[in-house]
């Protein structure tokens, strides 16, 4: 079964032009440079709001940066951890925050294009209620499995869940991991039941327990569970396999033609932000995701560094919308 409207592959800006300008600019920036421009931010404590849990791809982000911008910016960064309502809670807080930089959100296609189409009372307007700042980054999900699952690929584990009342839990209704889940619940013709949880940090328990029987978790969180043993990978949402994990093949090559989804990241900020505050937090989001450690440790862990303009981000999250929403409609998934 096949479906190209359910294909979620995010159009996310292009990282080499804008890595190519920025070598261009970081060659003459000076750190005296920019400890000057502080009277326009960073000119008092920061605090970068993730909306799940930590140990996860967003928590990952902003560690980055609260670490990287603490070291030259000459202010305290802090990381906000804010889970539950699948990024509601943690975004619905950043909305209501003065838009003056120093409360930033790491948005997720969760918070930014799957919730609204998905809870039918949202407490922000994704859109009016914030101001883009800059595409972050990218990564597939990985399916895997309880090793007691005796499913050795997606093909097995489909005819699995046709005989074999089967689960698959998530960090939150409305996260890329539950509709990676309901995404494959329609392609395989399968009913397996969503479990939420508030973050990856509750399900992952339940997973290695063999409470839950699977998880559509991010690269850079499960992988590391594969390379130890303690879970078994069947496949990457993505259409191609990725750098990170090779081996691993992708779920539409090993059994499910047609299947596809990405998680991605961005850097958002209250609605209302100034345009200098704006243009400078872009500017030094750009300069620590173009540092080599930074880029080294994101590959490694799966994540597809693409920092770019908030034009390009805010016409993203228009087009990534309109898609989720067909696929919140075509799988009719519901917030559990």
């Amino acid at each position: 079964m096949q479906s190209p409207s359910l294909k979620t592959r995010p159009s996310h800006p292009k990282s080499t032009p804008v890595l190519a300008l920025l070598g261009l600019m970081l060659a003459g920036l000076a750190l005296p440079a920019a400890q000057a421009q502080n009277s326009v931010w960073p000119t008092k404590p920061v605090k970068i709001v993730v909306t799940f849990t930590p140990g996860g791809a967003p928590d990952t982000l902003a560690r980055v940066l609260a670490e990287k911008w603490g070291q030259t910016l000459g202010q305290t960064f802090t990381v906000d951890n804010r889970p539950g309502a699948g990024g509601n809670i943690g975004s619905d807080y950043v909305a209501k925050s003065p838009a003056d930089g120093n409360t930033l959100l790491i948005a997720t296609v969760g918070t930014h294009a799957i919730n609204p189409a998905l809870y039918s009372n949202m407490p922000y307007n994704h859109i009016k209620d914030f101001t883009p700042v800059s595409f972050l980054a990218s990564t597939p999900n990985l399916l895997v499995v309880n090793n007691a699952v005796p499913a050795k690929n997606v093909r097995e584990l489909i005819a699995l869940a046709k005989k074999t009342p089967l689960n698959f839990g998530s960090s939150g209704s409305g996260t890329s991991i539950h509709l990676s889940g309901e995404l494959f619940n329609t392609l395989a013709g399968v009913k397996m039941q969503h479990i939420p949880y508030k973050g990856r940090a509750q399900a992952v328990p339940d997973l290695l327990g063999g409470r839950i029987a699977m998880i559509f978790d991010n690269m850079p969180s499960a992988l590391p569970l594969v390379k130890s043993g303690d879970v078994r990978a069947l496949g990457v949402t993505s259409a191609t396999r990725s750098a990170a994990a090779p081996n691993i093949p992708t779920i539409a090559e090993s059994g499910l033609p047609g299947f596809e989804a990405t998680s991605w990241f961005a850097l958002m900020a209250p609605a209302g932000l100034p345009k200098d505050v704006q243009a400078r937090i872009n500017l030094e989001a750009l300069r620590v995701l173009a540092l080599p450690d930074v880029r080294e440790k994101m590959a490694i862990l799966g994540l597809d560094l693409a920092p770019g303009t908030p034009e390009a981000l805010a016409s993203l999250i228009q087009v990534e919308t309109t898609k989720w929403a067909n696929v919140v409609k075509e799988s009719g998934a519901k917030p559990d």
